[in-house]
């Protein structure tokens, strides 16, 4: 199996935060987000921008670190033998199916699905309980999707 590729994971770290700027721009969801999460300017400015930032960017390597197990399947088999890729069987499954699936858009696919069936849920019922609507839903899940996709396509493509 090919080592993790550090500068992929690195790389699509950073995803999260020029999509943000993007997303939440109030050209595209901006605005609507702010109304919908009861957010006002004077919020806005109150944080420390710099820690939120930098704490942001630490939880996406580890969010681009766990995605690479989701779109690597190689990653699985890796798990499975505990690293011991010295055995008949893992042998043969690599050399058929190793990097097969090594392409942007089977990593894309499989972060999508992550973003579907895993963040779109968690925020849902987050967002129930903090009695938001399913716009504010939308948005939020819609942005992690996006992504979450774009992150998978980055790691399982980048060879």
């Amino acid at each position: 199996m090919e080592g993790f590729n550090f500068m992929a994971i690195l790389v699509a770290a950073i995803v999260p935060i020029v999509l943000g700027f993007l997303w939440y721009n109030p050209k595209l969801f901006g605005t609507a987000w702010m109304r919908e999460a009861e957010m006002t300017e004077e919020k806005m400015k109150g944080g420390n921008m710099a820690v939120i930032f930098g704490v942001s960017l630490i939880l996406s390597i580890l969010l681009a670190f766990f995605t690479m197990f989701l779109v690597v399947h190689e990653t699985g088999v890796y798990g499975m033998t505990e690293g011991q890729l010295d055995g008949e069987t893992a042998q043969a499954f690599l050399a058929e199916w190793g990097g097969k699936y090594r392409t942007f858009g089977h990593g894309a696919i499989h972060g999508a699905m992550a973003g579907v069936f895993m963040v779109l849920p968690i925020i849902a019922i987050n967002a129930m309980f903090e009695r938001k609507n399913w716009k504010y839903i939308l948005i939020n899940a819609g942005y992690w999707i996006v992504c979450i996709a774009i992150m998978g396509s980055i790691i399982a493509g980048w060879k």
